[in-house]
């Protein structure tokens, strides 16, 4: 699990044999896949030094998504 030092994005994992992006949220927690991502997306992701912004400009609105899992709701 990559280092999450965000306040935007928990976590992000990849599955480059489907080249699916799950990325779950603060604070609910939900996850959401991005479909189609290249690895060297995940990567840049993975590297940057912040998340939320990374996601804004390289993955919200340039990809396929679903919401997986609903996380906790406080």
């Amino acid at each position: 699990m990559p280092d999450m030092p965000s306040t935007a994005i928990q976590n992000i994992r990849y599955d480059p044999s489907r080249r699916v992006l799950s990325v779950w949220f603060v604070p609910t927690g939900d996850r959401y896949d991005y479909v189609g991502v290249g690895p060297e997306t995940y990567i840049g992701f993975k590297t940057a030094s912040s998340k939320g912004k990374f996601f804004n400009k390289f993955v919200r609105d340039r990809f396929r998504y679903h919401l997986v899992k609903h996380g906790r709701r406080h």
